[in-house]
């Protein structure tokens, strides 16, 4: 049986950017008030602007710490875990309520497109007192598959 051989694709913002919209589940890496990383699993997509955003709560841990230190990290994986995935580096802001209202109107749409009914949407995004965590890439690795070593490929 052939061997699966690993493989690094290198891709510019926009190869980037388009790897990661169809791609929703992320891990998001912040890092603790002592400097230690802090993981949070989430669901994430790409707003207009080519941001990661992922929708939060302003107490949550993930968003305490990027008030607190910017630098993120999100692990953007496939639906299937065998799947290629790649690893954003960049600066993470939070959106809170009322000028988050918008920002997760767009989060909804790079994750699921259309709301039935968008002020029922925005109604429940202030009930719930949502905030939205905002990451502009600043340095990405190459897009990545698992595998075997090329020099073990026979």
């Amino acid at each position: 049986m052939p061997r699966t051989i690993a493989t690094n694709t290198r891709v510019d913002l926009d190869g980037l950017l388009e790897f990661i919209r169809p791609r929703h589940h992320m891990l998001l890496i912040t890092h603790r008030q002592d400097g230690s990383p802090q993981a949070s699993p989430v669901s994430g997509g790409v707003d207009p602007e080519g941001r990661i955003v992922i929708s939060s709560y302003p107490e949550r841990a993930k968003s305490t710490n990027v008030k607190r230190d910017p630098r993120t990290s999100v692990l953007v994986l496939s639906d299937d875990w065998n799947g290629a995935w790649v690893q954003v580096d960049g600066t993470g802001e939070v959106i809170e309520l009322p000028d988050a209202v918008e920002p997760l109107v767009d989060y909804y749409r790079s994750i699921s497109g259309e709301h039935p009914d968008w002020d029922e949407y925005r109604e429940a995004m202030v009930k719930q007192a949502k905030c939205l965590v905002r990451i502009t890439p600043t340095r990405w690795s190459p897009i990545a598959t698992g595998g075997f070593p090329a020099r073990l490929a026979d």
